[in-house]
């Protein structure tokens, strides 16, 4: 495998799976990022990088279509590669295979580089070193632009915990989509597995905070605007795809 192409293989393991023994939708936003913080050192952009220049890269949008989620016990293998480099944002693609080659779930995501101190983008060009970007992309998204919600139907609190938060002292990308599927009401969700998400980030979230996230569902979609009850300022938009089990 090329440099261009970063490849680790997973094992399932039993604390990483729902009651159906599907892989926890946040276990695998960790496996990605876990993904992209070493092939990002691999490539000199990564955190030993950020930390000597005072930068970080925080995540904007990610999407992802789900053929199937694996199961406990599998052994998986996952590819990842910087795919697009745009003016403050570098766009990461991810592909999940089974042991026989067959793709089980694809995403892409893009990463702004700020200044940490002044929590504001930086332009990529002027301040990473240089680095080739494999061009194929494994879904054909621009990371649109997500609904607004006019009239919630639902809204479920959340408070954030010392847990959630990450090295960058905000709350990790990965409890997003957590908090959005936790809103959906129970016997659906206990029906439906995710097909397909796309989550977009807006403003960070802190420590201590309280969280509500207002949800709308149209059949077999639900869209969710997570918001701090505090001061109302909008966090995430999450657009949710779901299927019959």
């Amino acid at each position: 495998m090329s440099q261009l192409i970063f490849e680790k293989i997973y094992h399932v393991r039993t604390y990483e799976v729902d009651k159906n023994c599907n892989m926890r939708i946040v276990t695998l936003f960790n496996i990605f990022q876990d993904m992209a913080d070493h092939h990002a050192e691999a490539l000199g952009l990564g955190l030993s990088f950020c930390l000597e220049k005072g930068f970080a890269w925080v995540g904007s949008n990610y999407h992802l279509l789900i053929n199937r989620l694996p199961k406990i016990h599998e052994k998986i293998r996952i590819q990842t590669w910087p795919s697009e480099e745009k003016k403050f944002g570098a766009v990461r693609d991810f592909i999940v295979f089974d042991e026989q080659g067959n793709t089980l779930i694809t995403a892409s995501s893009l990463w702004v580089l700020i200044n940490y101190a002044r929590r504001r983008p930086i332009l990529l060009k002027e301040n990473l070193p240089d680095y080739t970007v494999n061009p194929e992309r494994t879904l054909a998204t621009e990371f649109p632009k997500l609904p607004e919600i006019s009239e919630a139907e639902t809204k479920t609190a959340f408070t954030i915990r010392y847990d959630d938060i990450d090295l960058n002292n905000h709350v990790n990308n990965a409890v997003y989509p957590l908090w959005a599927t936790e809103s959906v009401e129970k016997d659906f969700h206990l029906e439906h597995t995710l097909r397909e998400l796309e989550i977009e980030f807006k403003k960070e979230a802190l420590l201590g905070e309280h969280i509500s996230v207002e949800t709308k569902r149209d059949n077999l979609t639900s869209f969710h605007s997570i918001k701090a009850v505090e001061d109302g300022r909008e966090l995430s938009r999450v657009k949710l795809t779901w299927q019959k089990n």
